[in-house]
């Protein structure tokens, strides 16, 4: 009987564990539930434009400067990734009774991160962090002065 209960597992160290995942998951939704934000300090603005964001009746959206109502950019077929971020906006906007006449901040910044923020709802999204191609359809967004003919979001050579 003594050789059997020596050859028992120890149930001592996966309990230890557990208790320690458990104490970690307990701890991550504290700081969850705090409201502090985790996300990383935000490097200095190098270029920000307000933009607003116009269905068409032809299905396209049209990209404006807020500040001179001129059209710079299109968003014309899939434009899966421009269309979605836009959707996620618009979803937060609706959820606060806010309407699509106060413009986005499409925001450059020092370390080569693309931000795009609601100052309306405090929505933010880091859009670099969805890959170089996803974001450059929004770095044309911000680099663009007017929109040259044939250019658009979306259409396939």
């Amino acid at each position: 009987m003594t050789q059997a209960a020596a050859k028992a597992p120890s149930l001592r160290l996966p309990l230890l564990v557990l208790a320690g995942l458990s104490l970690l998951v307990l701890a991550t939704a504290m700081v969850r539930w705090s409201g502090d934000s985790i996300r990383a300090p935000d490097a200095a603005v190098v270029s920000k434009r307000d933009l607003l964001f116009q269905d068409r009746p032809d299905g396209s959206v049209a990209v404006l400067d807020a500040n001179s109502g001129q059209q710079i950019d299109s968003i014309t077929g899939e434009s899966g990734f421009a269309r979605g971020t836009l959707r996620g906006f618009a979803r937060e906007r609706r959820m606060r009774g806010i309407g699509p006449e106060q413009p986005l901040q499409l925001i450059g910044r020092a370390d080569g991160r693309l931000t795009l923020l609601d100052p309306a709802t405090g929505h933010i999204v880091d859009l670099e962090s969805f890959g170089a191609a996803n974001a450059a359809v929004f770095v044309r967004m911000l680099q663009g002065s007017t929109m040259r003919s044939g250019t658009s979001i979306g259409e396939r050579s």
